[in-house]
């Protein structure tokens, strides 16, 4: 079942063309990478996939919206089966972890303290942070900072994450962890899409490839020591899906200190809706 699928799509910003001709197909439990140099698109069309920025032209379809035509009423219902993940991880600083998924919890409409507890207690457990509860987000190490994200973005049980650049903060070794993360999310049923340029990371995890380059959209091969290659054909999805099963992650005990901690909102807050953004 296709979750995803853009034909002839063009993205724009401030009527700059990013993206044209965009031909995009991704099933339910797949795992999909977006390569690309910075600047190339990879960001702006993970945004036109929760509608943070339109799509200018041509078919988009995302969980059965029409991402060409909806409505800014229909964006936090579409967000709520979609969870986000940044590279700087957007927690408020001000709130300890529960308290940061708590938050989400509230904001997305669930009303039972007891509810809300026990969700927050399931997600911790499964990223591995089930101790890390009362810690404010500047006692976390970046690799642990990440891991609540995840947490965050996982609370209400998503169809699909789009993770941009989870892994650029981070080094390569806990970088590595929250790759294995990712996978054992898309083992459970999730689909994941991951923009990365650590192309390390697909030699590892294999998975789908998409290359964004000259404003197009290409499906890549990796080779053995690799280097991705972009055939001049239409894209094709051959890569396996996710692996059904992945290992258990090492403690987080052992990642090392970041310095990055920015106050934000929640993924469904930060929608066009300027009324989620100030709660």
């Amino acid at each position: 079942m296709s979750q995803i699928n853009y034909r002839n799509v063009e993205v724009r910003q401030q009527e700059m063309i990013v993206l044209e001709e965009v031909d995009l197909k991704i099933q339910s439990g797949d795992f999909v990478y977006l390569i690309g140099k910075v600047g190339s698109g990879k960001s702006s069309l993970l945004k036109t996939m929760y509608g943070e920025l339109d799509v200018h032209s041509g078919s988009a379809e995302v969980l059965g919206y029409d991402m060409a035509h909806i409505r800014r009423k229909q964006i936090p219902a579409l967000r709520k089966r979609i969870g986000i993940v940044f590279q700087d991880f957007q927690l408020l600083t001000d709130r300890n972890v529960k308290e940061n998924l708590d938050f989400v919890l509230k904001a997305t409409g669930w009303s039972d303290k007891r509810e809300r507890q026990f969700r927050i207690e399931e997600v911790l457990e499964l990223v591995g942070m089930q101790t890390k509860g009362y810690k404010m987000p500047h006692e976390l190490s970046g690799g642990e900072q990440q891991r609540i994200v995840i947490a965050r973005a996982i609370l209400n049980t998503p169809e699909i994450i789009l993770a941009d650049e989870p892994t650029g903060n981070l080094d390569p070794e806990t970088g590595r962890q929250i790759v294995e993360l990712l996978r054992k999310i898309c083992a459970k049923g999730s689909t994941v899409i991951m923009t990365t340029h650590n192309l390390q990371l697909l030699e590892e995890f294999p998975g789908k490839v998409f290359r964004c380059e000259n404003h197009r959209i290409m499906s890549g091969t990796m080779e053995s020591q690799g280097k991705l290659e972009a055939p001049a054909t239409e894209v094709k999805l051959e890569e396996p899906e996710c692996s059904e099963t992945q290992e258990s992650l090492e403690s987080p005990e052992s990642q090392e200190e970041s310095n990055e901690s920015k106050e934000s909102l929640a993924p469904e807050e930060n929608t066009k809706e300027t009324e989620d953004n100030n709660q």
